[in-house]
């Protein structure tokens, strides 16, 4: 069996496994504490070299942009509503016409219906009248040749 021999201590088998086991882990772990540490100090400069002004100057730019663009939309909604009131207004007004003028057309329908009927009537009793007086006439004339009727 292996063995070897440290500061005056000797390993064998089973120990030697366990001690080679225990170095490689070390080692592993020394490598990603390194790793670590570079990745930090890597940070550490990113962080220092990060300009604070800057970014306040930035986010003050952003805010008054989105103060603009919200003032902007207050606007846009505004002047939608007053749009929407506007044309309300033009609606009621033009069903109110819409009204007024089938209430004319109407009444111009009932009063020329009325002037038919009046004048039909007054025609009918026109010629009802002057067949009245034509059968009259045609009865006296009957009547006359039928009295004499040699006389034309």
């Amino acid at each position: 069996m292996a063995e070897f021999e440290f500061a005056g201590m000797t390993f064998k088998g089973g120990k030697m496994a366990v001690i080679l086991t225990a170095l490689s882990t070390l080692g592993g772990a020394s490598w990603a504490a390194f790793e670590f540490y570079k990745d930090y100090m890597d940070m550490k400069e990113v962080v220092q070299n990060i300009d604070v002004d800057a970014i306040k100057a930035e986010n003050a730019i952003v805010i008054t942009k989105l103060d603009d663009a919200i003032e902007y939309t207050r606007d846009i909604k505004s002047g939608l509503r007053d749009d929407i009131l506007r044309i309300e207004k033009q609606a009621d007004r033009a069903e109110d016409k819409v009204r007024n003028m089938e209430e004319k057309v109407r009444e111009m329908i009932d009063k020329a219906s009325q002037r038919f009927e009046t004048r039909r009537d007054s025609l009918i009793s026109d010629n009802a009248r002057d067949l009245k007086d034509l059968e009259k006439r045609l009865n006296d004339k009957i009547q006359k040749a039928l009295d004499n009727p040699l006389a034309d």
